[in-house]
């Protein structure tokens, strides 16, 4: 069963942001990780949405979802992310 990791953001440091954007593809590619949604413009049809980034990636299943967050890679860019931006993120099963 695939599972997708979501993120909801909001930049604070783009010059930071993009080095750690920049890292990310090669970080998924050992976890069968694709992007669905990276960023782009969308419409809040229902209800609030305070984040103004969203980006969707695919997995083949919940275990390489987690074991790409938890990758010795994926953690060495990770502080990029938290230094660079504000926002959620989830794993979440698919069906």
């Amino acid at each position: 069963m695939p599972a997708y990791a979501l993120f909801a953001e909001t930049v604070s440091d783009m010059g930071l942001f993009d080095r750690y954007r920049a890292q990310v593809p090669e970080t998924l590619e050992k976890f069968g990780g694709r992007f669905i949604v990276r960023g782009g413009n969308f419409t809040v049809v229902e209800g609030e949405w305070p984040l103004p980034r969203l980006v969707i990636i695919e997995f083949p299943s919940r275990d390489a979802a987690d074991q790409w967050y938890a990758s010795p890679r994926y953690q060495e860019i990770l502080p990029m992310r938290l230094q660079s931006s504000k926002g959620n993120f989830v794993i979440v099963d698919g069906v």
